[in-house]
């Protein structure tokens, strides 16, 4: 789904928009023309550009694909490739209209064809269940396309409207199989991939041929930028020293603790969002000694949330206390349930569990030290917030050693399963990212939590397929959160606001974003200031 992305893009991150001819030697027509993303420290090493099958994406895929729905930064859904839709009053049938005139980069039409070649590509991927309540597509006629369900689906435009949901040109990827998304990636975006280097950078040329925008953007197409080149630069700290120094003219998720300094540089302007992140910490439920609940419970309420966003983040963004930013419906569980810092609770649940305070201030048990591994990533933020967590388990007796990865390689290190306690963030926007995370169908990652409950696995099937209306969707999902919150597989930390700096000498970016973080359809309307 870190996930518009999943969106992980599942996607919640950090990027930046540079002109390449700022480079040396570049003319100044040529420079007008270039720009340069820097990819979040969340997006970086994403193997693919796959929509189909990856289970990481960045924001260079919105670029290259198209969806047939786009949501809107106020959570509306808007048409893209499908100009309208029904769906029928018992949830079991959706009929999409297709827009007409538009073409895949290789040239193909895209038509209800494509489309019918498309859902069925998801079986047995990761990503089947953005899909799985869809029995079969119809082809009305070739701009005309039937979905006929297996249930009611009420997520189901939220679904499509996801980067997972970007559509690749159906012939291409019938030939290239697993080399799709890595060698070519052929979508109808408004432009195509030129070159990929897996955790370097990917380089974007504009599609002359594109005149089919959203209605979420002004310029319908083709882009005003020529070429865009994304790289990846897991350090926060020497992307935000490029912005800062002019050599760099966008950084999209500025890191909160740098806000201040920012503002302060008369030729950068800030942009803010709503936030799509939550920081929390996975506890793994397999590694001793979190298999006890009470130590689990112990260790996420020694967490302390406010002392973390004042000191880290300047008061700037919002306390997390469940797994779900608090625009969702969902993420309003009954209070009881919240997971808030509570140092004497803590204390007496460790106490219970057998982990008593010894003289040096670590707890023990039979002899054991109380000394556990906390993984955390390689960028500033998270080296910071991985510092400040660990101070707060010291405090409640727990002596947590710190290890970075790389941001490329940490997810492999997950699979691992070698870790016990972790720093890290997701970026989405439904409440199906607590299927993503707590799933028993994908131990080790993304459920590095490393759950597998029966009750749990029971509660997720309702709210994942067992709802016919958008209010029973929500009411399944709460139960669903609350049991999960109950078991503490996890500890939420902060909620972020999205926080974008730009150069306002070269760049002029869109008074008002459309969509719920910057993508193509922000991108669309940038231009670059001669």
């Amino acid at each position: 789904m870190n996930m518009q992305l999943r969106k992980a893009f599942l996607v919640g991150g950090t990027a930046l928009l540079t002109l390449a001819g700022a480079m040396a030697g570049l003319s100044s027509a040529a420079w007008s023309q270039e720009a340069t993303f820097v990819m979040s420290t969340n997006e970086v090493g994403a193997p693919t550009y796959n929509p189909v099958k990856a289970t990481m994406l960045n924001t260079a895929t919105s670029l290259i694909y198209d969806r047939l729905v786009v949501q809107d930064a106020d959570q509306s859904f808007h048409p893209h490739l499908a100009e309208s839709w029904e769906e029928a009053p018992d949830g079991m049938q959706w009929i999409f209209h297709l827009k007409k005139g538009v073409t895949f980069h290789d040239g193909e039409p895209f038509n209800a064809a494509a489309i019918a070649a498309w859902i069925p590509s998801f079986t047995g991927t990761d990503n089947e269940y953005m899909v799985g309540a869809i029995d079969k597509v119809e082809v009305v006629d070739d701009y005309t396309v039937k979905f006929v369900m297996k249930h009611p689906e009420p997520n189901l435009l939220f679904n499509l409207s996801s980067v997972f949901m970007g559509i690749p040109a159906p012939k291409a990827y019938a030939e290239l199989g697993d080399n799709f998304g890595v060698t070519q990636a052929i979508g109808t975006g408004p432009f195509k991939m030129e070159s990929f280097t897996v955790g370097q950078e990917t380089v974007l040329v504009r599609n002359e041929d594109y005149k089919w925008g959203s209605e979420l953007s002004e310029n319908k197409g083709p882009a005003k930028i020529e070429k865009i080149t994304f790289r990846e630069i897991p350090e926060e700290s020497t992307a935000f020293l490029e912005l800062k120094t002019g050599g760099v003219d966008m950084l999209l998720g500025v890191p909160t603790d740098f806000l201040g300094e920012l503002k302060a540089e008369p030729n950068v302007g800030v942009v803010t969002l709503p936030g799509l992140d939550v920081a929390y910490m996975p506890i793994n439920t397999t590694a001793a000694p979190f298999t006890d609940l009470k130590v689990r419970e112990a260790t996420a309420l020694a967490i302390n949330q406010k002392e973390i966003l004042d000191s880290i983040y300047g008061g700037i963004g919002m306390e997390a206390h469940n797994f779900l930013i608090s625009a969702l419906p969902e993420s309003q569980v009954d209070p009881k349930y919240n997971i808030s810092y509570d140092p004497a609770k803590s204390a007496a649940l460790f106490d219970e569990a057998g982990w008593k305070l010894g003289a040096d201030g670590i707890r023990e048990k039979d002899g054991q030290k109380l000394k556990v591994k906390l993984w955390t990533q390689s960028d500033t933020e998270f080296k910071r917030l991985t510092e400040a967590v660990q101070a707060q388990l010291k405090a409640v007796g727990m002596d947590a050693e710190i290890t970075v990865f790389d941001s490329s390689t940490i997810r492999d290190q997950y699979k691992k399963n070698e870790h016990q306690l972790a720093v890290r963030s997701y970026s989405w926007n439904n409440a199906d990212i607590i299927d993503w995370f707590f799933s028993g169908q994908r131990l080790g990652y993304p459920n590095i939590s490393m759950w597998n409950d029966p009750k749990a696995e029971e509660l997720n099937l309702k709210a994942m397929t067992g709802s016919k209306t958008l209010d029973e969707r929500i009411a399944n999902f709460k139960a669903y959160h609350e049991y999960v919150l109950s078991q503490f597989p996890f500890a939420p930390i902060y909620q972020p606001v999205q926080n974008m700096g730009y150069n306002k000498e070269h760049l002029k970016v869109p008074e008002k974003i459309r969509a719920t973080q910057v993508e193509a359809v922000s991108i669309l309307d940038m231009e670059v200031v001669e």
